[in-house]
């Protein structure tokens, strides 16, 4: 994980999960919904998936994540937690603060790495602040800094690509 950026040090970590939470597996309704919405958006890890900007879509963007780390990749379930996690954090900053009217999600897996990307069209960069306990928004970017090995923006001729990397043990 990356340390140390825009002042962030000394502010608390989010710990770990552990237990119950970090073994849960999908249900089976977790699962018929996410394998619909595979089947009715497309596949991120075969192209870029194009979601409405709508608050809505966040919950088929997590449901899409969940099953492509767990049931495509196999993923461990605390890492696939994270990762969906983040995806939403992202998806909520380009529904929130771009004004587009659709978004794109995209999953890359290479050994040892996985890569989730968010586009959309606007140019206008996300912006890492610092975080207090008693805040109740604007976490998103510090959980994607704490809980990802490494983020970052891609400029794009029209618009960016929001993007972050977690280190997978490969079986």
């Amino acid at each position: 994980m990356m340390v140390g950026m825009s002042g962030l040090e000394g502010v608390e970590q989010p710990r770990p999960r552990s237990g119950a939470t970090a073994a849960r597996r999908m249900s089976a309704v977790e699962d018929e919904q996410a394998f619909k919405a595979l089947e009715l958006f497309g596949n991120p890890t075969e192209g870029e998936v194009r979601l409405p900007s709508l608050p809505e879509s966040a919950a088929t963007a997590r449901r899409i994540t969940s099953c492509v780390m767990l049931r495509q990749w196999q993923l461990p379930p605390q890492t696939a937690e994270y990762g969906v996690l983040l995806v939403s954090e992202l998806v909520g900053n380009a529904v929130r603060h771009t004004g587009a009217r659709v978004f794109g999600l995209r999953m890359l897996r290479r050994r040892g790495w996985v890569r989730i990307e968010v586009r959309d069209p606007s140019r206008g960069l996300p912006c890492l602040m610092p975080v207090r306990e008693t805040d109740v928004s604007g976490r998103g970017l510090f959980l994607v800094d704490r809980l990802s090995d490494r983020w970052g923006v891609d400029l794009l001729p029209r618009g960016k690509t929001t993007w972050f990397e977690m280190r997978t043990t490969d079986r």
